[in-house]
């Protein structure tokens, strides 16, 4: 056999052995069900567990076994160094995962607590991609949108057509789907009577760079592009015309 037939050899091997472990990980009702909760969002062990109903010491078992599988992340809070989320990560499922239920949405709004930075950067790309509405507010608004919020913006060609910071209880509609990127508004909101999304996006702001802006607009894209196909119009809402 050739030196590069064997590198062929070998490369299919471990692509082989990655894919029995993912699939092996997945081999469990309760792990099969923690994928299916993360497709759109991040979670805390306690939502998990809550949501699934098992003790806590049987989910630490099942998320380390899809941790060490390359299914799932877990990273530390933004706001309480304590608590961590869990984060689905894609690339190691590809077409594994089943289609997501879709969801009737007549408007999304993203939320985090300035309304400065992450949730109106999320409404531009949303704007850019979808015929859905969608607005953002936050739970303490700032006094303006973050200038850093606004270059990166530019610089990826969306534009921010809100022009300040919008308090939630403004805002909120009780149809409407909400997508807080703030691991603090999501703490802080609770339960809501909305459907109720959440993305732990890290706040750029508290690097205040250019990169970490753009860095932001790159994790919102991706998750941008996984919402999209799950949220339908409201058989109410006005189709926008195509950007």
């Amino acid at each position: 056999m050739s030196t590069e037939a064997k590198a062929d050899s070998t490369a299919l091997a471990r692509s082989l052995a990655e894919r029995a472990q993912v699939l092996s990980a997945l081999g469990d009702a309760n792990r099969l069900a923690v994928v299916d909760l993360l497709q759109v969002q991040d979670l805390s062990p306690d939502a998990i567990a809550a949501a699934l109903q098992i003790p806590g010491n049987l989910l630490a078992h099942h998320l380390k076994i899809l941790e060490s599988a390359g299914v799932i992340a877990r990273e530390p809070s933004q706001n309480d160094r304590r608590r961590t989320y869990v984060r689905l990560l894609r690339d190691s499922l590809q077409d594994l995962l089943p289609a997501p239920p879709e969801v009737s949405a007549p408007r999304v709004v993203f939320v985090c607590t300035h309304n400065s930075a992450r949730s109106v950067l999320a409404d531009a790309l949303w704007r850019d991609v979808s015929d859905i509405p969608s607005t953002s507010a936050g739970t303490h608004p700032a006094d303006r949108i973050n200038p850093r919020a606004q270059k990166a913006a530019r610089r990826q060609g969306l534009t921010i057509e809100q022009k300040s910071p919008q308090y939630i209880d403004d805002v909120l509609r009780p149809d409407d789907v909400v997508v807080s990127v703030c691991d603090s508004v999501n703490e802080e909101l609770g339960p809501l009577p909305n459907t109720h999304v959440h993305w732990s996006v890290p706040d750029p702001a508290r690097l205040d760079t250019d990169e970490a802006f753009t860095q932001t607009i790159e994790d919102l894209r991706g998750r941008v592009d996984q919402l999209v196909p799950i949220l339908r119009p409201h058989r109410y809402t006005t189709k926008r015309s195509t950007r």
